[in-house]
Parts: C-alpha cells; structure tokens; sequence
C-alpha cells in the first residue's frame, strides 16, 4: 500500500473507532441501468484510491427512495456511501407525499457523470421534432403515450415540463427503469422515451431533442429544446453522496479519491466509451449545484400539481 493509501486508510481507522477493511456503495437502481454502469466502471479505481474494499450493492425499487433511504439511516462514518442518478435525491423528497428521506439528510461528496436527457422514439415512428409530437397530441389529447423509467424521475419530469411549455396532454406509462421502457417502445406500446443518451445508438432510435442548453458532440444533429423554441434543461446527473453527519475529514478524503478516480485515463477511456460523459465537481461546487437542482424540481413538482395524493 502507498503512503497516501495508508494515511487514507489511517484516518479512517481514527474517525471510526475500528479498523474500516470495506466500504458498501449502494446504488439504488437495478443492474444493468445506466447508474449501475458507471458505478462498476469507476469501482476497481476508487477502491485502490480509498485503500479499501469497496462493495456494490444494488437495492432498486421506488424509483431509488429504497436503497436511497439505507444510506440516509446508515451509520455516517464513511462505511456506507450511495452512488445514485438525481432523482431520489433532487426529486422524489419533494414528489412523494410521504418520503422516506429529506434531501438534506443527504451529503453532496463530488459529481461523477453529467449527461443531457434525450428525447427519443423508434425511427419508425415518423415522430421527427417536438413539432410532430403537439399536433399527434392535438389531434388526440390525452392519448399519445410515453415511457419513463418511473413515476416521478426525471424521464417523467422532462416530459412534464415539455407538455406544460406546449400545452398539451398526453398518456404518461411508467416503467421499472430505461431498459423496460425501450422495450415496450420497441413494441409500439408507447412512442416516446427521455432517458439517457446512449440508448439511442444503444438501440437504433432517433433523437427527437436533448433537454440542455448545447448539443451534444455525441449527437450533433440532435437540436436542443432551446433550439426548438423551449427553454427546457433537464441533465441527467450521477453522484457520490454520504449521510449527514459523516465527518468533514471523511468527507474530504471520499472527495479526493473521487477525483483521482475520474482523472485516472482507464476510467475517462472506459466512461466515453460507453457514453456516460465525466464530470466533476468537489463536494462544495457539487454541493451548491446539487441544493439547487432540489429548488428546481420542487418548483415544477409544485407548479404541475405532481405531488403523490397523501
């Protein structure tokens, strides 16, 4: 073990009372989804920057609030860590009537990944821009469906904002996640996905628009909402977080060894190639940036009347 290996190792032993040997980071989203995959793409690097054993374990279910709310009654020692994508933490303490969780009980660590929420349906659809989607939901209000990986996610929130800018309705059917989602559209069971970007190659489907304020080099023919006269920016976010209380010297190491892990080449290498765009901010910046995606969806929560019935 090197010798910053050792003095992270160290400090943790003094701030805990024990020898630490293993750190468990939840993620609170099945296998296999976008949050998994880039949690066992960053794993073996942080591991060996922690100097510890680090354990995933998936707890999905309940659009994330499950595993989310293990984390926020775990021990804040530095032992127990979530890895999650924004919504358990941005959106559904404001979206759920009863939560499990505040999202103050909740420590910003640093920002893993950043991407934009894709607007996407089959190419055989003939849905081509966001135009096309407000006359087929004239024409029939109420009936146009689309997917989403969960009541009150982002995939359902993104939509939301987009029909209350054009001032339509249309069918919400939610899913368990972005894989079931892409293949009920495969299906012609709904037309319609928000999700992340890479399932468009992933799968064959078209970009209809991506909810940020530039396009993506990924995509370059995809416009943006903006672009197509909505002012609608919805990114799609990955981060480290702790329980409250964790220790600030706990706190600091987790941050650092976040960011060594995201500047080691073989993590940069293997996250572009599987399209989930690095990004990194330290506990601070990720902090005032995550408070500030919470205000926001509590706005639109509130403003769409999207709150769960009590």
């Amino acid at each position: 073990m090197t010798s910053r290996l050792a003095a992270m190792a160290a400090g943790l032993l003094l701030l805990s009372g024990q020898a630490i040997a293993q750190v468990q980071m939840i993620i609170p989203w099945p296998a296999g989804g976008g949050t998994d995959i880039i949690g066992r793409l960053i794993q073996p690097v942080l591991a060996e920057e922690l100097g510890l054993q680090l354990i995933i374990r998936n707890v999905g279910g309940a659009t994330g609030t499950i595993g989310t709310a293990e984390v926020v009654r775990s021990k804040p020692d530095g032992t127990t860590l979530l890895l999650t994508s924004m919504a358990p933490y941005a959106i559904q303490p404001s979206f759920r009537a009863n939560a499990p969780y505040r999202a103050d009980q909740l420590i910003p660590v640093c920002l893993v990944a950043e991407a934009p929420a894709t607007l996407m349906t089959p190419k055989t659809s003939g849905i081509r821009t966001v135009a096309d989607i407000a006359a087929r939901a004239k024409a029939a209000p109420g009936q146009l469906p689309y997917a989403s990986g969960g009541v009150g996610g982002l995939g359902h929130l993104a939509m939301t904002g987009m029909t209350r800018a054009l001032g339509i309705e249309m069918n919400h059917v939610p899913f368990r996640g972005s894989g079931d989602s892409v293949l009920a559209m495969q299906s012609g069971t709904v037309l319609m996905l928000t999700a992340e970007a890479n399932l468009v190659q992933q799968y064959g489907l078209h970009a209809i628009a991506v909810f940020a304020e530039r396009r993506s080099a990924d995509m370059p023919d995809a416009p943006t909402m903006r672009e197509q006269g909505h002012d609608l920016v919805f990114p799609l976010w990955t981060g480290l977080f702790a329980p409250a209380g964790t220790p600030d010297a706990v706190l600091d190491r987790l941050d650092g060894a976040c960011a060594r892990t995201l500047r080691t080449p073989s993590v940069v290498e293997t996250m572009t190639r599987a399209s989930h765009p690095i990004r990194y901010l330290d506990r601070a910046a990720f902090g005032t940036y995550a408070r500030a995606e919470v205000a926001k969806y509590a706005e639109l929560i509130t403003a769409s009347g999207l709150r769960q019935a009590d």
